[in-house]
């Protein structure tokens, strides 16, 4: 009996929070934003990953309106791995230290995801029901995955289509 209590209580903490909540995917007719930021390359434990995110966080308080976005090229495996992540902001930044990605891909898959970030879905998950939605809709993706972080409780994740 208490079990079954308990197991109640924490699914129904779970869908609260938006565990529950579905991943919103649509078709974008238009190209993905430019993105003005920095590529850190190096491990995750490294001081310099999150001065860069500040970096980018502090140029984001500067230009109302925009976004951070995350563009993982290499993720890493365990703690001491090499990754390599470009952090930037939907807004052209110059400087020595700034680099620009543009996309040429006219069309892109938006994913729509909602809820705590305790309960949100992992990249893995986002990335399979991409990929569903864009065999079923018969469109090849870039492989390429911008994250748009629009507040703590929601995230976007792009794939331009080729």
């Amino acid at each position: 009996m208490v079990l079954a209590i308990l197991g109640s209580a924490a699914y129904w903490i779970f869908s609260r929070l938006g565990g529950n909540n579905p991943i919103a995917i649509s078709l974008v007719e238009k190209s993905p934003e430019a993105l003005s930021g920095i590529l850190f390359k190096g491990t995750p434990q490294d001081p310099k990953l999150g001065e860069s995110f500040q970096k980018v966080e502090d140029q984001k308080s500067l230009h109302p309106g925009t976004f951070l976005h995350t563009i993982y090229e290499v993720e890493p495996a365990g703690k001491l791995d090499t990754m390599m992540v470009f952090v930037g902001i939907n807004h052209l930044l110059v400087g020595d230290e700034f680099e620009t990605r543009t996309f040429q891909e006219q069309r892109y898959l938006l994913a729509k995801i909602t809820g705590n970030n305790w309960v949100m879905p992992g990249p893995e998950k986002v990335k399979a029901k991409i990929q569903a939605f864009a065999d079923s809709a018969q469109v090849q993706l870039s492989g390429i995955f911008i994250d748009k972080i629009i507040s703590e409780k929601e995230v976007h994740v792009l794939a331009p289509i080729r």
